[in-house]
């Protein structure tokens, strides 16, 4: 590996957000979960979570830009549990979910260690999950359709959270020799050179 790449993986861990996530359920489609994790990369999560639907998550696509590399992905058996794993590690657990009781997107405290909860573009959160979260949010709409894109109403919500955590100074370079940025640090390097020592494709 040369030195440029390993500094680029240091440099990258030590601005992971090991307190910002996204928790999927049901998303089913591969391009809607491949959007969702190249964003989370984009904009630093360390690690996403999912219920996959019925027969799992699929093979993701060229969408993902190899981002499920470098975003770990946590499956859960189903919501309820997996929410309140994040609620116990101290995790404000925020619904993408229209409703009367949902408030502007970018009104939560997204500094606070912060899930957002999706669902499925058709069928939204579902009422257990709802029922486990602090608040619903909503994305303010002018047009003559109701909703965005799953991955494209993460995608705002992150990079809301983002900008908070810009100006908050949450994104200076965390020491690398200090968990959890030491450990990533391995692993993604150990894998880096796995790749590397495999024989290329016969023609």
């Amino acid at each position: 590996m040369t030195p440029e790449r390993q500094h680029r993986i240091r440099e990258v861990a030590a601005r992971r957000q090991p307190d910002l996530t996204v928790f999927m359920e049901r998303v089913h489609k591969p391009h809607n979960v491949a959007a969702i994790l190249r964003t989370c990369d984009a904009v630093g999560v360390m690690q996403a979570h999912a219920v996959p639907p019925t027969g799992g998550i699929p093979p993701l696509n060229h969408t993902a830009q190899g981002a499920q590399r470098w975003v770990e992905l946590k499956r859960h058996r189903e919501a309820v549990s997996g929410l309140r794993e994040l609620r116990s590690a101290g995790m404000a657990l925020y619904a993408a979910h229209f409703s009367e009781g949902a408030v502007d997107f970018r009104q939560p405290d997204y500094t606070r260690p912060t899930a957002i909860v999706v669902g499925t573009e058709r069928f939204g959160v579902s009422s257990e999950a709802l029922a486990e979260c602090d608040g619903e949010i909503v994305i303010p709409m002018l047009g003559m359709t109701q909703s965005l894109n799953v991955s494209v109403a993460t995608a705002l919500i992150l990079y809301e959270a983002q900008r908070q955590r810009q100006a908050a100074g949450m994104y200076h370079p965390r020491g690398t020799d200090k968990e959890p940025c030491r450990g990533l640090i391995e692993r993604w390097t150990a894998r880096e050179l796995a790749r590397r020592r495999q024989p290329p494709p016969e023609d």
